[in-house]
C-alpha cells in the first residue's frame, strides 16, 4: 500500500480511483466492510482502491478537552488499513484551516482533483466539509455534478451498529472479548518496554512494563490473558496486569505483561527493555484487588498464569 502523507505527496495522474473517507479509529468490522467494498469495486472497474483519513483526529482539533481517546495509534492504523488490500492511503493533516473547506471544495480538490475518483464508497452517516455540512445526500449530488458514482453502505453489526464508540465503551469496562468481536481481532497497545519497580522479578513473575506513552486505549484495571509480540514478531502468551498495584499501594496505572512459559535459557536471556512491543488483550481474568500480604498475591499470580495458559494454549 502506498502511504501519502499530505495532498502534496499524491503523484500526478492518479486514477481512476474508488475512494472512501473516514477516521478509521480501530479499523473495526464496520470499517472493514466499507473497505472491502472499496477494494472489490476498484478491482471490478480497473481502478485504484484509496482511503482518505485524517491525523490528528478532527475531535482532537475541535474539542481537545472532550475528544475521545484513540483506540489505536497512527502506526497501527496505517498497518491495519494496509492489511485490507488498499492500493493507497492518503493521510491528511487535519487543522482548523483545513476544516473550513466547504463540502464541494473538499470533493473538487481532493476526491476529484487529486484522486480522479470514479466511485466513492461511504456509509450513510458520512460527514465532510465545514461544520460537517456535507452528508450522504450532498455526496450523491456532488457525484452527479462531478461525474462519479456513490455507493452507500448500510449500518453493519449484530444487535448494535459496529462503531469506535462501542469499542471504547467495552474497553472501559474491561470487556476485551466484546471489543475483539467488534474489531474482528484482539485490542492492542504498542509501546516501548521500560524499567519498572522490578517487584514482579523479585516475586518470580518478571514483567515487560509498557511506557505510559504507549498508544492504544488502556482497558479497565484487571488481569487479562493475552499476547506479547516482540520486535522479531515472535508471539508470546502473557498474563497482563493493568492497574496501580494496590497490594503495594501504587498510584499510577501501569500495563505489565508477564510472558508465561519463557524460553528454557531463562529470564536473563529474555531481555525486552527498549524494544517496541505490542500487547494484545484476549480475555479478562479478574479485577484488580489488594491482597493481604505477598504470599496471597503470589498464589493468585500462579493461578493467573495457569488460567492464561488455559485460555491461550489449552483451548
Amino acid at each position: 500500500m502506498h502511504y501519502w502523507k499530505g495532498l502534496e505527496a499524491v503523484p500526478p495522474g492518479i486514477g481512476p480511483s474508488v475512494v472512501t473517507i473516514g477516521n478509521f479509529d480501530g479499523v473495526h468490522r464496520g470499517h472493514r466492510e466499507v473497505l472491502a467494498a472499496v477494494v472489490a469495486t476498484a478491482r471490478e472497474r480497473g481502478a485504484k482502491a484509496i482511503a482518505i483519513s485524517f491525523d490528528p483526529h478532527p475531535a482532537q482539533v475541535h474539542r481537545p478537552d472532550a475528544a475521545p481517546e484513540l483506540i489505536m495509534g497512527l502506526e497501527d492504523r496505517i498497518e491495519t488499513l494496509a492489511d485490507e488490500g488498499l492500493d493507497a492511503l492518503l493521510m491528511i493533516h487535519y487543522t482548523l484551516e483545513f476544516s473550513k473547506a466547504t463540502a464541494e471544495e473538499f470533493v473538487a480538490k481532493i476526491i476529484v482533483g487529486a484522486l480522479n475518483a470514479c466511485t466513492v464508497v461511504v456509509g450513510h452517516d458520512v460527514r465532510f466539509g465545514i461544520d460537517n455540512s456535507g452528508d450522504f445526500d450532498v455526496m450523491v449530488a456532488l457525484g452527479k455534478q462531478y461525474n462519479f458514482d456513490v455507493i452507500g453502505i448500510e449500518d453493519i453489526g449484530d444487535h448494535r451498529r459496529w462503531s469506535s464508540t462501542w469499542v471504547r465503551e467495552a474497553l472501559n469496562r474491561g470487556e476485551v472479548g466484546t471489543a475483539a468481536q467488534i474489531l474482528g481481532r484482539p485490542h492492542r497497545m504498542r509501546g516501548e518496554v521500560v524499567h519498572g519497580a522490578a517487584r514482579g522479578r523479585e516475586l518470580g513473575f518478571p514483567t515487560a512494563n509498557l511506557d505510559p506513552a504507549a498508544s492504544g486505549i488502556i482497558p479497565a484495571d484487571g488481569v487479562y490473558a493475552g499476547w506479547l509480540v516482540d520486535e522479531a514478531q515472535m508471539r508470546w502468551p502473557a498474563a497482563i496486569s493493568v492497574g496501580s498495584n494496590p497490594t503495594f499501594e501504587g498510584v499510577s496505572r501501569q500495563v505489565e505483561a508477564h510472558v508465561i512459559d519463557r524460553p528454557a535459557e531463562g529470564v536473563e536471556d529474555f531481555d525486552l527493555y527498549g524494544q517496541q512491543i505490542v500487547v494484545e488483550f484476549v480475555e479478562h481474568l479478574r479485577p484488580m484487588v489488594a491482597y493481604q500480604g505477598v504470599e496471597a498475591l503470589v498464589d493468585q499470580m500462579r493461578e493467573d498464569v495457569q488460567r492464561t495458559r488455559t485460555v491461550l494454549l489449552d483451548a
